[in-house]
């Protein structure tokens, strides 16, 4: 019999990287993926997880009990319609509903850009019925909704398998999860920030206490300036290069850090009456406002507030941005997408203005290794491209964190708030992983593991298994012992049975009652020898009387077989003559009384004090 219950856990990406986010997780005997992403750096088989850490043939079906999508950026979802409709799952895909809305619209976009634009072959990436049929597996989940996870090709809920969606700020619909098995329990955060933006709230989660966190640590060795500071810093270096009639790229994902820097380039161009033209990528401005007013309760009590009487990401300033304007005269500010500078508008853009020391590029966020983003930002100004082309970057290049992730000290505060006994760093940096697992060790005195891909970690677990005391052993036991006292754990002794799924602990007897059997009793009977020249039964006398003044706490009676019961302990005199002067008495006890045997056993070889009236 296991006595302990085991988490086996291993990524199959996002261990000691940052992308392609996909976590198995094994508790109570179900299994969980936790994210599907794809990893932006990469263009070949090695952008996807790799499946074969699950199975080496076959489907998914008999390996997944559900998958669990914490947001919609690829580097979470990228790869769901390539696992569920060309490697094989049909089961159930829980993630929230913009989450839901937003992922095939991200997914298409990313299609278009790989097998429409890259000329890639479609034998080896999905197609836009795949995005479709995906998307219909997908079990939409609200916050602080308790959810039992539907059992595949069976019209019912499994009864022990549950989740629950917690509020993650970082992008719209981005959720953390709660997993729970019976009484083990795992949090999954995805991607969160621990601080409000100009658009959305900060995340939240109860004081859970899971038996394991498993948290993103993108910024583990980061604690960010003010965002007063950085917003300044930000409007400061757009302002001076249109001054001098240069031009700005932004880099940034279709939705989140692209709205919350739009909020904050209206709100100045406004204040300072600059006409220099803002544009955004072609189509997603609208698609992005229409998902903010389908969604506002997930945006920020600000922009709650005031939505009625003005809508926030209805920019005056910002106007749609065709490609044709890549070569126009004079300053303007593009935000564009994807964020990293992988692929798509940005990247056409970019190899457009980066030969022209007036214009800059501005890095709000993250860029995974591989990535044009991430070599600029590590210093490389020549890039080559897979034509074999070479280009000179004279452009300014500067990273300025609005990234939505949570810093080092946010990742502090989040296991501060749901007080975790086994801390999982993933989503981020070996090297910056392995210094901030010790910092958690020494503050919260708990293990913190940080896996690198492929690799398993089993964590135990002490679970509570509920149990049924009868009423009539509960009685009986404040009998003896008094009224329960909360702060004081008790040992009760009965019989367990197990019947119909459910535990109840009742005295022996009446298990003996329900079970047809005759009970029978296990004694220890031991023989202790005292001196004392009285006869045998004013010794007894005498004994009963110096065990009532020691043993203040038990029920003592001499019985009128001259036999003394002490409780279930019963000593009496051994067939000695009345004149000898040593008497051996038989002491007996049962099985459940040992330590109260035991007690008296040292108790009667110490003999009887001289002082002893009976």
């Amino acid at each position: 019999m296991i006595l302990f219950l085991l988490f086996m856990w291993w990524p199959t990406g996002a261990g000691q990287d940052v992308g392609r986010s996909c976590i198995l997780v094994s508790i109570g005997g179900k299994n969980i993926m936790l994210d599907c992403g794809m990893h932006m750096g990469y263009n070949d088989e090695r952008r996807f997880p790799d499946f074969t850490y699950i199975t080496q043939s076959g489907t998914l079906n008999d390996h997944l009990d559900c998958v669990i999508i914490s947001h919609f950026h690829l580097d979470h979802c990228g790869c769901l319609p390539y696992m569920t409709e060309m490697v094989g799952y049909d089961g159930p895909i829980y993630m929230t509903h913009p989450t839901k809305a937003i992922c095939p619209i991200l997914l298409e976009d990313y299609r278009k850009i790989t097998v429409d634009r890259k000329g890639e072959s479609q034998a080896t990436f999905f197609t836009s019925q795949m995005i479709k049929d995906c998307m219909k597996k997908v079990v939409p989940v609200n916050l602080h909704q308790t959810v039992q996870v539907v059992i595949l090709n069976i019209p019912q809920v499994d009864d022990e398998l549950e989740i629950k969606a917690y509020y993650a700020g970082h992008v719209l619909g981005a959720a953390m999860f709660l997993i729970k098995v019976g009484s083990e329990s795992v949090v999954y955060t995805g991607d969160y920030n621990m601080t409000p933006d100009r658009h959305l709230g900060a995340a939240w989660i109860d004081k859970c206490r899971p038996d394991l966190l498993i948290t993103e640590s993108t910024y583990a060795t980061t604690i960010r300036d003010s965002k007063r500071c950085r917003e300044r810093d930000f409007l400061k270096k757009v302002h001076e290069t249109i001054e001098k009639g240069g031009k700005v790229l932004i880099p940034v994902f279709a939705l989140g850090r692209a709205q919350e820097l739009c909020i904050l380039l209206e709100t100045f161009w406004e204040r300072m009456n600059i006409k220099a033209p803002i544009y955004f990528s072609t189509g997603l401005t609208e698609k992005a406002n229409n998902y903010y007013r389908l969604f506002i309760t997930w945006t920020n009590q600000k922009i709650r507030k005031t939505f009625v009487k003005r809508n926030m990401f209805e920019f005056k300033h910002i106007k749609a941005f065709d490609r044709s304007y890549i070569d126009n005269p004079g300053p303007m500010v593009v935000f564009a997408t994807p964020g990293m500078l992988h692929a798509g508008l940005s990247l056409q853009v970019f190899k457009k203005w980066a030969p022209d020391s007036k214009n800059m590029v501005i890095m709000p966020g993250y860029c995974v290794a591989g990535t044009v983003g991430h070599k600029i930002l590590n210093g490389i100004r020549k890039i080559e491209f897979e034509n074999k082309k070479v280009l000179e970057v004279r452009m300014a290049v500067e990273y300025m964190s609005f990234s939505a992730h949570a810093d080092a000290q946010g990742i502090m505060q989040l296991i501060r708030y749901c007080e975790p006994r086994n801390v999982m760093l993933v989503h981020g940096e070996g090297q910056k992983m392995d210094f901030l697992s010790k910092k958690i060790t020494q503050e919260f005195g708990v293990q913190c593991f940080f896996p690198a891909n492929g690799e398993t970690v089993t964590i135990e677990t002490n679970p509570n298994i509920p149990v049924d005391a009868s009423l009539n052993l509960l009685k009986r036991e404040a009998s003896l012992t008094g009224p329960p006292d909360p702060k004081r754990p008790r040992v009760l002794h009965g019989a367990l049975i197990m019947k119909e799924n459910s535990l109840r602990l009742v005295s022996p007897s009446q298990a003996m009652r329900e079970l047809g059997l005759k009970e029978h009793e296990i004694r220890f009977t031991s023989t202790v020898t005292i001196h004392d020249p009285q006869p045998s039964q004013g010794t007894v006398e005498r004994l009963c009387t110096h065990l009532k003044g020691t043993l203040k706490d038990h029920s003592i009676q001499h019985m009128p077989d001259g036999s003394i019961m002490i409780d279930s302990v019963l000593i009496k005199v051994s067939g000695s003559s009345e004149e000898e002067e040593t008497k051996d008495f038989l002491v007996s006890w049962p099985y459940e009384d040992e330590d109260l045997g035991s007690q008296l056993m040292t108790l009667l070889r110490k003999g009887l004090p001289r002082t002893v009236e009976a």
